[in-house]
């Protein structure tokens, strides 16, 4: 049993209680834990004997499947994007793309085919509404015939959109196809910060698409928004927050732009002059942390935002919240199945991503195989520690009695060589430890990122590839 008891005497802090000090000294580069290990781990010794060899497994389970669905065309280059995507107006991509997908649907359903129910589909990229209209039908429609789509107003059927690229009848276009869920990418609402990262697009139009939104009956509408961006200040970001706010979209993902040009190159049309330092990015996260909590949102931590009576609140107040590379999610399917160039799929205890070149990702389809490029299996010591991570991430507490009863060992013995750290968080009142577990405090929700950390032994070889945890 670790020696170390929860603070008596200091009642726990808020995250309106936003401590400038705290934040600095744990804002460091670390991974945003959409899996572990993370996706800098895989490689190319998982082959695709590997991969056929877990969907076989999964294809003899009937338990929930989820469809990710990468579209990797933009019209315009977005300069702080670092997604992988073709920038594009050429004709005919979508179609050859659409071609290829057929294949590698095909060859997917053959191995875990249709007696799984797909509870949850996401589309994202690059920008999935670049398809038009009949593309995007087709698409649904050839997702329809080799899957067992599911019907049920429950299912979670999400699709990330550039606001620019959407209208209100493309909007029910999409609840027709069984859509109910909708991210717009927002970023930030003043012109000025538009114009240096490329991305003008008028907030009359969101409004608009917002109230066809609610008028079509989507269950969640999301906003991303971006912090630390060129010419973004307290004063602009204020005035993002105020026209978001006023729209009380039901989720709010609240990012940390990091400027890493040599990883990124679309990065490198941002002149550093221009990006706030980083006092002025700690001022703008205090602002928008205190406004979004004084407009009623709740902080469910990695950035996350969401109404009181959202689903991911109530299912992490429950304990069941889980977390994959699309973000936040209830619980509705423990496979995920990735589709597209660059797609991971989480399958059983693997990681499988497909090439991130299009070119080889339509090479590998047309030899009639799939397009699978490298991943991982996870051992047990990866899989006991994504337990730990992911409990951390998603409920915020990981219960000493359900680790044991799950690995059957202390929680404590295993992690004793993490006891000191541990200790230091909960001085700085990040984490309350005791007999039952480590709990998350409200203060703690910002530095999740910095918490589940603690439990990563791959770290060291690949922080500098990470942004900023705050």
């Amino acid at each position: 049993m670790v020696n170390i008891e929860p603070p008596t005497s200091q009642a726990t802090p808020t995250v309106l209680a936003f401590d400038p000090s705290l934040v600095a000294k744990y804002s460091i580069q670390g991974p945003r834990y959409t899996s572990y290990p993370t996706a800098l781990l895989f490689n190319e010794q998982f082959t695709l004997a590997n991969y056929e060899h877990h969907l076989d497994t999964a294809g003899t389970d009937s338990a929930p499947l989820s469809i990710y669905v990468h579209i990797p065309f933009c019209r315009w280059l977005c300069y702080y994007c670092g997604c992988n995507k073709v920038v594009t107006k050429r004709r005919g991509v979508t179609r050859q793309y659409l071609d290829h997908l057929a294949i590698e649907i095909a060859l997917l359903s053959k191995r875990i085919g249709a007696s799984r129910q797909v509870t949850q589909l996401h589309f994202g990229g690059g920008t999935p509404t670049y398809l038009d209209d009949a593309e995007l039908t087709e698409l649904i429609h050839l997702l329809a015939s080799h899957f067992n789509l599911d019907a049920n107003q429950e299912r979670e059927y999400s699709i990330e959109i550039d606001p620019r690229t959407v209208s209100p009848d493309r909007l029910a276009l999409l609840r027709g196809l069984g859509f109910n869920r909708l991210s717009f990418g927002i970023q930030d609402t003043d012109l000025q910060v538009q114009q240096a990262i490329n991305r003008v697009q008028h907030t009359e139009q969101i409004v608009e698409l917002v109230g066809a939104a609610r008028a079509y009956r989507f269950n969640s509408i999301s906003f991303d928004l971006i912090y630390g961006l060129p010419r973004q200040n307290c004063t602009t970001l204020k005035h993002t927050l105020d026209d978001v706010i006023a729209l009380l979209p039901d989720r709010i993902a609240l990012y940390h732009y990091s400027h890493l040009p040599a990883r990124f190159p679309a990065q490198k049309a941002i002149e550093r002059h221009h990006l706030p330092s980083a006092g002025e990015k700690l001022a703008m996260l205090s602002l928008a942390t205190t406004r979004l909590i004084d407009a009623g949102y709740i902080y469910i931590g990695m950035d996350h935002f969401v109404r009181p009576d959202d689903e991911l609140a109530l299912c992490q107040k429950e304990g069941h919240l889980q977390r994959n590379f699309q973000g936040y999610s209830i619980t509705l399917a423990p496979d995920v199945l990735g589709i597209g160039v660059s797609a991971i799929s989480a399958i059983g205890d693997s990681y499988g991503q497909n090439s991130r070149d299009i070119s080889d990702y339509y090479k590998k389809l047309d030899a009639g195989q799939l397009p699978i490029d490298k991943g991982l299996i996870k051992s047990t010591e990866d899989q006991i520690r994504a337990y730990v991570i992911m409990q951390l991430a998603c409920n915020l507490r990981v219960s000493a009695q359900a680790f044991t009863d799950k690995f059957s060992i202390s929680l404590w013995e295993k992690f004793a060589d993490v006891q000191l750290k541990l200790e230091d968080m909960q001085q700085d009142g990040i984490v309350i430890i005791d007999h039952e577990g480590i709990t998350i405090t409200e203060t703690g929700r910002m530095m999740l990122r910095n918490v589940c950390m603690v439990f990563d032994q791959y770290l060291n070889a690949h922080t500098q590839s990470y942004s900023k945890t705050i």
